[in-house]
């Protein structure tokens, strides 16, 4: 009786991909910016299109590609060091089915934004998440956000205890000329900063939305290069012409967010 149980519950886990050690080409998570300079449209724009991505052809084609032919994606919503919220946990996307039923799932949430800008809490967020129900050939942390790091800890931290895992962080700076709701002034240069302080790791690179009407192009183009590896040397096609690798030596400093932050908030006070 006792082994029978035990034979049912390893099925039913078996059933809902719950096994720890199950073999995929890539642990995917997917981290969205909802701080306060992104307004309910903009988030919603950004829901969209990874919601369009997550179902696109090509993407699927991508992850058809590799020898496992299916990825576990995770993806969550950040904001300020203490506002994480998990929409997706763990789910294998391996055909259009699974595919069509994490997107539905990632639609039927509410749309909601915050305050502040932690890139580093969504990176200490992502860290523990991976190795506990996939074991994938790469791990990646996919950061989309229109603001540098201004809250919790310094950017840097995290994204080296990231790459000390072996996690590989790629980054998707969304370009905006409109200032925040509230009052902070446009970030010049946030490709740089993205490029300089936030990815990092084996083939890391990013891919710059022009505005978030551009968005869900990017997205999509941003999936396919992380799941088919493009920037692998073993690629099996050429890397596109718009990825931006690695750098270091940021003249502004990783902390630029952070100073600029204090600065803004003290002039308000001093005001008169």
């Amino acid at each position: 009786m006792r082994s029978a149980l035990l034979g049912f519950l390893a099925w039913v886990l078996a059933a809902s991909g719950a096994i720890a050690g199950e073999q995929v080409d890539l642990e995917l998570v997917l981290a969205v910016d909802i701080s306060g300079s992104i307004d309910e449209e903009e988030a919603r724009l950004q829901r969209q299109g990874y919601v369009a991505a997550l179902t696109d052809p090509d993407v699927l084609k991508a992850i058809r590609s590799g020898i496992e032919g299916k990825i576990a994606i995770a993806y969550f919503e950040w904001s300020g060091p203490e506002t994480r919220r998990l929409l997706l946990d763990w789910t294998i996307i391996e055909d259009e089915t699974s595919a069509k039923a994490a997107a539905t799932r990632l639609a039927s949430f509410p749309i909601r934004s915050a305050m502040s800008t932690s890139i580093s809490g969504a990176i200490e967020f992502a860290m523990p998440m991976y190795g506990k129900a996939y074991e994938g050939t790469r791990r990646v942390l996919d950061i989309s956000g229109d603001g540098p790091n201004n809250a919790g800890t310094l950017v840097t931290v995290p994204r080296d205890a990231a790459l000390a895992r072996g996690i590989t962080i790629n980054g998707l700076p969304i370009i905006n000329d409109r200032p925040s709701r509230a009052g902070f002034p446009v970030f010049k240069d946030l490709d740089l900063y993205f490029q300089h302080c936030v990815i990092g790791g084996p083939g890391a690179f990013l891919v710059v939305a022009e505005g978030f009407d551009t968005f869900a192009e990017a997205i999509r183009r941003k999936m396919i290069i992380e799941i088919a590896d493009l920037t692998s040397p073993h690629a099996r096609w050429p890397m596109p012409e718009e990825v931006k690798r690695y750098a270091q030596d940021y003249a502004p400093g990783c902390d630029i967010g952070e100073r600029q932050s204090r600065e803004f908030w003290q002039r308000r006070f001093q005001a008169p």
